[in-house]
């Protein structure tokens, strides 16, 4: 029986092993296994020749990798070879063992085949050198000798064997070859369709049934050569009639009657070129066979119908091909489009023509498309949509919108050029940008589908990764400085307007949602427009009436505001950290955390990861303002560390603003410190701040003997100060920083402990009685064998250890 083909995408893509082959040669050898499925053997090039231990002609294929032999294969005289895709050739070796060469190239592909044929006395024109259907030797032999396949005579009686042949047929490549050249050569489907009509004036029901077999049959032999005469204008009508008997329903179907009274073909603009106007019949009738009368094709048929899918491709490239070269015809079409004369439905007509050709034109090659494109370009399609978008008829707009879709999707370059070019005539409010954002902002549905679309299509538009920049201009310097100038105004207007107030002045489900789809766009805009958007933020205070947003009853739309919000924190971008502390903007955010409660929810969680994120990025800015101004609201929060932890950093933050003694005291320490492990720079800092007594390692001597700074006071002062300003702490504010594990360590406290030599030196000075070291606190470094530790003979010197 004939094989599954192997998986096409298996086919090999490029030369691999890193020497350059002849491609053209290149193959992939499968086998089939017991499953029915193809098993990749390998990668090589394939040569044919005589080897004399198979005493025949052979297939060889060795591996690229290693030149190993991955398959020697005699070419037998009788063995069917079959050619598929153009780059496939498959065959049995023996009863259970198939095997397919999946050939990089076509052309190495046609030249093993005229090899295999040439051995074989086969021309190579044919896709299978024997028939695979397992038949008696008599059956063989009248196959070989008979050039053809005899049909039974067409007449009314011999239906029922006509539909036999045709279903026996159909699964040997070799008979459906036959077949088709003898219905092709005898005229034969016309003949079936004379009957068609005798067996419905007689309502002879099983002949209908039949031919409804017969006719289904011819579609799956897959012939455009077939399709061709079946698809004709005096054919084609009786053609979807023999499709409407169906012998698996009790009752016929009206195919017919729709395609001649309800689908009405409309003319919108007068096509002078017959042949033009029959390919778009015969496109439409095609199409509604290939949609609705053809039943859904099972498993085993879902490539039979490839050619048909091809038949209508084709016919509509053809079309658009046509249309596109009649100058006359589209002249017409785009004069009576922007003329205020023509009346509505005529209009609805015109754009919905237009509409449908540009969908057509998706079939098209890229080249050929750039060329349709270019063609409507020229003739003012631009202009021509502008005038559309202007009108009151909702459709018409539907319609244009579309449109419009496929020009930005294909060449947004194009259409942003025509707006900037216009916008040196026209005010602002008629510029094609200012039409689709006003049909944004103004769309009835609902569910703003249409509004969806349009702001898909405006986030393309103001996209820098795809505008161009040429060696004397940039697109985007250009257009966004034209957008922020012309557009913006526009698309903020309703946003500006519903929140003038300390909520949203309208909070109904649609405006909700128009307003998110705005914020999703300003949010791209924050993105990826650095500069331009931030003037624009910054002088129209535009954060602040985003974050009136976060009052809304519907919390996607407060999301949304805390999202924009969330995306120019995320920028650490100075300028727009002074404008959010000048303008007070976290009491918005800092409300709404507090109206929602204890609840754990998107709106919890989005709010407590901004704070988050300000605490682990460390801006200081906002740090210190949310402490300062926000710290009372905040304190009881518990359930997360975040809040205690950006009050940790503002006090660290604060220690080294009023000791810039002990700060560059830390660093000065910090570069003479022994290190056992890399560290970064800010862990150290933050270790420095955060080390428990408990956790001292012992002997870790952060200034060595050598280098005794020459007045210790110098050093102890600014630190006893701090240990008295801490000792000062609210015993509550110290039980919080002790549980708080904040950085990964235990107790983030601040500790000290000195060598057991120190104490005499220290006791008359006013800082030893408030240091908390003592003299036999675990880890000294003056405790035996310890890394650091100070002999009783050395001048006596504090060592200050941290963990």
């Amino acid at each position: 029986p004939p094989q599954p083909a192997p998986p096409a995408v298996a086919r090999p893509s490029g030369a691999a092993g890193g020497r350059m082959t002849d491609t053209r040669r290149r193959v992939k050898v499968y086998t089939l296994n017991e499953d029915r499925q193809w098993d990749d053997r390998g990668t090589g090039h394939v040569s044919s020749c005589y080897v004399e231990r198979l005493k025949g002609m052979s297939l060889l294929v060795r591996a690229e990798s290693d030149g190993s032999l991955l398959l020697e294969s005699k070419i037998n005289p009788n063995t069917a070879y079959q050619k598929q895709q153009d780059t496939l050739i498959v065959w049995s070796e023996a009863e259970n063992y198939d095997l397919a060469l999946s050939f990089q190239e076509k052309a190495g592909c046609d030249e093993i085949w005229e090899k295999i044929c040439q051995v074989q006395g086969k021309d190579p024109s044919v896709d299978i050198t024997q028939d695979l259907v397992d038949e008696s030797e008599e059956e063989r032999f009248d196959d070989m000798s008979s050039p053809g396949l005899e049909l039974p005579s067409c007449e009314l009686s011999r239906l029922e064997e006509i539909a036999e042949l045709v279903a026996s047929s159909l699964p040997s490549p070799l008979r459906r070859e036959k077949l088709a050249l003898a219905l092709e050569n005898e005229g034969y489907i016309k003949k079936l369709l004379e009957i068609f009509h005798v067996c419905e004036d007689l309502e002879n029901i099983e002949g209908l049934h039949h031919l409804y077999e017969i006719i289904k049959g011819i579609f799956l032999l897959n012939r455009t050569a077939l399709f061709e005469v079946m698809f004709s204008e005096e054919c084609i009508m009786d053609v979807i009639g023999c499709l409407e008997y169906d012998p698996s329903l009790s009752q016929s179907r009206k195919h017919r009657e729709f395609l001649t009274k309800t689908a009405k073909f409309k003319e919108v603009i007068p096509i002078s070129d017959p042949e033009l106007k029959q390919k778009i019949h015969q496109t439409y009738r095609v199409q509604y066979i290939q949609d609705m009368v053809l039943p859904t094709p099972s498993v085993f048929e879902e490539n039979m119908l490839s050619t048909l899918h091809s038949f209508i491709f084709f016919n509509k490239v053809e079309i658009v091909g046509m249309l596109q070269e009649d100058e006359k015809f589209l002249t017409d079409l785009f004069a009576q489009l922007t003329d205020e004369a023509t009346d509505e439905e005529k209009r609805q007509e015109l754009v919905n023509f237009l509409k449908e050709f540009c969908a057509f034109s998706q079939t098209l090659q890229p080249q050929n498309r750039d060329a349709f494109f270019k063609t409507l370009s020229n003739m003012g399609i631009l202009p021509a949509l502008e005038v559309i978008l202007g009108m009151d008829d909702a459709q018409v707009r539907s319609a244009a919108t579309d449109i419009f879709s496929y020009l930005v999707e294909y060449n947004p370059s194009m259409v942003r050029e025509f707006v900037m070019q216009e916008a040196q005539q026209n005010d602002d409010d008629i510029l094609l940008i200012n039409l689709i954002i006003e049909h944004m902002i103004c769309d009835t549905d609902p569910e703003l589908g249409g509004a969806v679309l349009l702001m898909g299509l405006l986030r393309t538009l103001v996209d820098p990764e795809n505008m161009l920049a040429t060696a004397n201009k940039t697109e985007k310097t250009e257009f966004l400085g034209f957008f922020y100038k012309h557009c913006m105004h526009v698309l903020t207007a309703p946003l500006l307007a519903n929140t003038t107030e300390d909520k949203p002045s309208k909070d109904d489900f649609q405006t909700a949602q128009l307003l998110a789809l705005i914020l999703e766009l300003l949010t791209f805009c924050v993105e990826h427009h650095t500069y331009h958007i931030k003037n624009y933020i910054i002088n129209k205070d535009i954060l602040r009436r985003v974050l009136v947003l976060m009052a809304s009853k519907h919390a996607f739309l407060a999301l949304c505001a805390l999202r924009f919000k969330r995306k120019i924190i995320g920028l650490k971008d100075e300028f727009y950290n002074r404008y959010i502390m000048k303008s007070f903007l976290f009491e918005p955010v800092v409300k709404a955390f507090l109206n929602n409660g204890s609840r754990y929810n998107l709106m919890n969680s989005a709010i407590i990861e901004m704070f988050e994120f300000i605490r682990v990025e460390d801006i200081k800015s906002l740090t210190a303002h949310v402490i300062e101004n926000y710290w009372k609201a905040l304190e009881d929060v518990d359930y997360v560390q975040t809040f205690k932890g950006l009050k940790l950093r503002f006090e660290q933050q604060r220690e080294r603003q009023d000791n810039p003694k002990l700060d560059s005291m830390r660093s000065i320490l910090r570069n003479h410190r022994y290190r056992r492990d890399a560290r970064t720079l800010e862990d150290e800092e933050e270790m420095w701040f955060n080390t428990d007594e408990d956790d001292m390692e012992d002997g870790e001597a952060v200034v060595p003997p050598s280098d005794k700074p020459k007045n210790d006071e110098d050093i102890m002062d600014p630190i006893s100060k701090f240990m008295e300003r801490k000792k000062l702490k609210e015993s509550e504010e110290k039980e919080v920083l002790l549980k708080t594990n904040l950085s990964g360590r235990q107790s983030p406290s601040f500790k000290l402990s000195f060598s057991s030599g120190t104490k005499s030196n220290l006791t008359s000075q006013s800082s030893a009685s408030n240091l908390p070291g003592s003299p036999g606190s675990p880890g000294s470094p003056g405790s035996p064998g310890s890394p650091g530790s100070v002999s009783k003979s050395t001048s006596q010197m504090a060592a200050i250890t941290t963990k």
